[in-house]
């Protein structure tokens, strides 16, 4: 497979604000910040989509869902979560090694985010990503 932005965040090469972590799977905070505490989950063994991935990785990915889902519930107790997982360029996939998009929805939106696929990479910054992602990792056992 080709080599692609998330494999350079796996090994490093690329720096991340990492919310959780396993042998098989890496959890790290979206930098556009679609709304607060926007996550991605990527298995560590690539693949360019769902088609192609075997049935062992899903079983860890499917075990990691639910525990990102529920960190950041507890790190900030949002109203709803959307997770979207997109195949294809046809589907708006642009990053081609499997990935889920953990999406906060707050009622009131009173952390300034809005419920549009806005991204707001450059209005937080580095410090801002870093204090959400340690709120996220703190709500892991």
């Amino acid at each position: 497979m080709t080599e692609t932005i998330f494999s350079k965040i796996i090994t490093g090469e690329i720096p991340s604000f990492k919310v959780y972590e396993d042998d098989y799977v890496y959890a790290f905070l979206d930098i556009s910040q679609v709304t607060k505490g926007h996550t991605l989950l990527i298995p560590k063994k690539a693949s360019p989509n769902i088609f192609e991935t075997d049935a062992e990785t899903m079983q860890h990915i499917g075990v990691a869902l639910p525990k990102v889902a529920n960190a950041i519930k507890k790190a900030f107790n949002p109203d709803g979560l959307n997770i979207i997982q997109n195949n294809g360029e046809f589907a708006d996939q642009s990053v081609f090694h499997l990935h889920f998009h953990f999406l906060p929805r707050y009622e009131n939106d009173t952390d300034g985010f809005g419920y549009k696929w806005e991204t707001h990479e450059e209005s937080i910054n580095d410090e801002l990503k870093a204090q959400i992602a340690k709120e996220i990792a703190a709500q892991f056992d």
